[in-house]
């Protein structure tokens, strides 16, 4: 929670007048119900107004280029929807392939870039005025907001893109009036150009501003690249409306640990929690528990929620002096005159001490603009009681205050107000965990501002994935156990030292489906949202990956316990330490390299070595239990019977591996034929030549010699058999993993690529290519 945690009504239509039942779509249209294209009849032309042009006018198809355009996925809903796998292609991007954000972040002279942002903090603009003259607070709440939308099940969200530039983070109703934060720093972004991400540039500006009012953070790393287009792969929910109530996404309404995964906000358009209260009732007990599931969601404990709630409220204010229903449309909905900005409040100035925002109204603290401990003094000195801000939101006010505990009014120093807390504040004080945390803190101040720097930059860099990705002289020199810290691996393998390994590996007498299973397997938990996961560090071998279902745990340490005696004879043969994090992948590619040679096509996996093996110390056991597949399409498995069918679960696993569409496709095709389903299951093994690596897959998938029969349930798959058409004799089986590659149109025309009968030797390097691309995913100290 920051400044203007928000109870927002929901949008306003600017096509029809009535209240939008969509926050935020791509895909919303409108047939004057709000639910489909909008029907015309032959003589409307002929009925036009000046405020409504003709449609046979028009030089294009009417609506074709908004969010009201019609596809084909809006004809056949049920189709397996691609497009979560060509997010942000690269025709998005305007820097060009060339551009290395990297490099050019190296060259930005950061101490000036920090000078800039913090003269701007005291820089009040007319067209927005500071509150008090600085702009801390408002610069605190766009960092925060852009950095709390991550989740810790998916590792999506977060500040690591720049997205709150875009749909639907920049039109939120708890982003209200964050439009103008981004605009105040457009001259600073302007002026040093491709140096500074916005993603950087938001987080840094949170920085700088709690360092202006006298607090010292931690410190800070760069290296966050902007995307050129909304996020549209991240499920925010399913309600259709802005603040809806809770138990749209609570299985169990009163139990507040049944919301649904992945989320971590507890409504839609949220942050956090509700600033009132659970669904807008005061009850800070209820608030407590929602705080306490929400941050541990986004990956923090009591200690860190409750210094980051006091941390964020002991600078800045709510606002909410005003009629919220006045507030006009938010940014993406807003008139084009309005060239961006949102919320416009017609009362007054609509600005200054006219803000509405949250719809509460007030500071937390006695001077707002500085850095000090009076939040917490406050809290316990006072009384609180329930009362409503001019907007009418529920906030808390203290009884009998001193008049020199009142902060002074944001923008006239000769009024003093009183201050405020909202639900989640008195959540600190009426909950038994937290208050015991928040009087430790009181009592002790610096080790709340040990704790708060600490979990400020958890916040602001949990996404950002391992330190090595961390760019910049700000970066601090201690190692997080949420970074996933690896050890350096500084041992260089020469061609000879792998060949040797190569021998050694077929002489184990592993199976090479095994070896393929472990290497993939190991390389699978990489997610490309928060840069987690993945080969490097060989925690394969750790608690809690070694138990897990998915990893047969038994076939694993049999493979585990082979890899770790070449692993020692190596040793004493070269006097060489070479890491199991390194065997695992080339044992994995020594088996591809001879699958391929068995289908007549000579190919050398690319293997650069310098993984590291982590260690049980360097393991936060509980975080990576988020890692844990609970589905695997690549080895046609599920853990459970899901509501959600198992193909789309397969797109959401390539999405999250940074995979493509033929990058999947290629794979499957391949991995069938390897025979690396889970327990050695028989469905999609379309071949007769198992851990042969040919196009066997495709061409059997393709051919209309076959017909393909529902048979029923094995185990949580649903399974059909490929029959003859003859002589209706079942030659395999298959789940709806495999049969969508020949059902869906667009599948359909990658496998028949790969099927036709000049195609053997190119479905072998993509194979190999997207193989490679999946161990390496994790390897950013190597050119992808």
């Amino acid at each position: 929670m920051s400044q203007d945690d928000t109870n927002q009504k929901p949008a306003t239509c600017p096509h029809s007048g009535a209240t939008s039942d969509q926050p935020e779509s791509n895909t919303a249209y409108d047939k004057g119900d709000g639910h489909g294209p909008t029907i015309h009849s032959e003589n409307e032309d002929q009925a036009h107004t000046p405020e409504r042009p003709s449609m046979g006018r028009c030089p294009v198809i009417h609506q074709a280029h908004t969010t009201h355009a019609s596809s084909s996925t809006d004809w056949w809903e049920n189709a397996l929807n691609l497009d979560i796998l060509h997010q942000q292609d690269k025709k998005t991007n305007p820097m060009g392939a060339d551009f290395n954000y990297a490099e050019a972040f190296k060259s930005l002279d950061l101490e000036a870039v920090k000078a800039d942002l913090k003269a701007l903090m005291k820089d009040s603009q007319s067209w927005w005025p500071a509150d008090w003259g600085h702009y801390g607070g408002l610069m605190i709440r766009m960092a925060w907001h852009s950095a709390g939308t991550y989740r810790r099940a998916d590792g999506r969200g977060g500040s690591n893109t720049g997205n709150q530039r875009f749909a639907p983070l920049n039109s939120w109703p708890d982003n209200v009036n964050l439009d103008k934060a981004r605009r105040l720093l457009w001259p600073i972004k302007k002026k040093y150009g491709n140096k500074l991400s916005w993603a950087d540039l938001m987080i840094l500006a949170g920085n700088m501003a709690y360092e202006s009012m006298g607090f010292k953070t931690l410190g800070f790393a760069g290296g966050r690249e902007d995307i050129w287009h909304p996020e549209k792969d991240i499920y925010w929910g399913s309600e259709r409306e802005w603040l809806a109530a809770t138990k749209n996404r609570y299985e169990d309404d009163s139990e507040r640990t049944s919301l649904e995964n992945p989320l971590a906000a507890v409504q839609m358009g949220l942050i956090y929690v509700n600033p009132e209260g659970v669904d807008g009732n005061p009850d800070p007990l209820k608030t407590a528990q929602d705080m306490r599931t929400t941050f541990g969601r986004m990956s923090m404990d009591d200690e860190e929620t409750v210094a980051l709630t006091a941390g964020g409220h002991t600078v800045g204010k709510c606002h909410g002096n005003g009629d919220s229903s006045l507030i006009e449309d938010e940014p993406e909905a807003a008139d084009i005159a309005q060239q961006g900005f949102g919320w416009h409040n017609p009362k007054g100035a609509g600005r200054a001490g006219d803000t509405v925002s949250s719809g509460i109204e007030g500071a937390w603290t006695t001077n707002p603009a500085q850095w000090d401990h009076d939040y917490f003094k406050l809290l316990f000195t006072y009384d609180w009681e329930l009362s409503k801000s001019p907007a009418g939101a529920w906030q808390w006010e203290p009884v009998d205050i001193s008049e020199e505990d009142r902060p002074v009014d944001a923008h006239d120093p000769n009024v003093r107000r009183n201050p405020i807390m909202t639900d989640a504040d008195m959540a600190l004080k009426k909950d038994p965990i937290y208050r015991e945390i928040a009087e430790n803190f009181h009592a002790n101040p610096e080790y709340f501002e040990e704790v708060f720097a600490r979990a400020w930059f958890k916040l602001t860099h949990r996404d950002l994935g391992p330190k090595s990705r961390y760019l910049g002289a700000d970066v601090p020199n201690e190692d997080f156990i949420w970074q996933d810290p690896i050890p350096s691996n500084d041992t260089t393998l020469s061609d000879d030292d792998i060949n040797a390994l190569k021998t050694a590996i077929n002489d184990s007498g592993i199976p090479a489906r095994e070896l393929i299973i472990t290497a993939w397997d190991s390389a699978r938990t990489y997610r490309g949202s928060d840069y987690r996961g993945g080969a490097n560090g060989a925690r394969i071998r750790l608690a809690p990956q070694k138990d897990w279902a998915g990893n047969e745990p038994e076939q694993l340490q049999r493979v585990l316990d082979a890899l770790t005696q070449v692993q020692s004879d190596f040793k004493s043969s070269h006097n060489k330490d070479v890491s199991l994090a390194d065997l695992i992948v080339l044992a994995g590619n020594t088996a591809i390299e001879a699958a391929a040679e068995a289908a007549g096509v000579s190919v050398s996996v690319p293997f650069t070595s310098g993984r590291g093996d982590a260690t049980e110390d360097m393991t936060d056991a509980d975080a990576f239990s988020d890692l844990e597949p609970v589905h695997d399409g690549y080895r046609n498995w599920l853990k459970h019977d899901y509501a959600v069918a198992p193909e789309e679960l397969l797109l959401d696993r390539t999405q999250l591996m940074g995979l493509t569409a033929p990058e999947m496709v290629v794979l499957i095709g391949g991995m069938r034929v390897l025979d690396t389903n889970y327990a050695k299951r028989p469905h999609g093994v379309l071949t007769e030549r198992k851990g042969v690596l040919s196009n066997d897959f495709f061409v059997n998938i393709t051919d209309m010699r076959y017909t393909w029969q529902p048979v029923g349930k094995d185990g949580n798959s649903d399974v059909y058999e490929i029959r003859e058409r003859g002589s209706d004799a079942a030659a395999w089986q298959a789940t709806r993993v495999d049969l969508v590659f020949g059902s869906n149109s667009i599948l359909r025309a990658y496998a028949e690529l790969y099927a036709q009968d000049d195609n053997q030797e190119k479905f072998v390097h993509d194979f190999v290519a997207a193989w490679s691309k999946v161990m390496n995913a994790d390897r950013f100290d190597v050119a992808q």
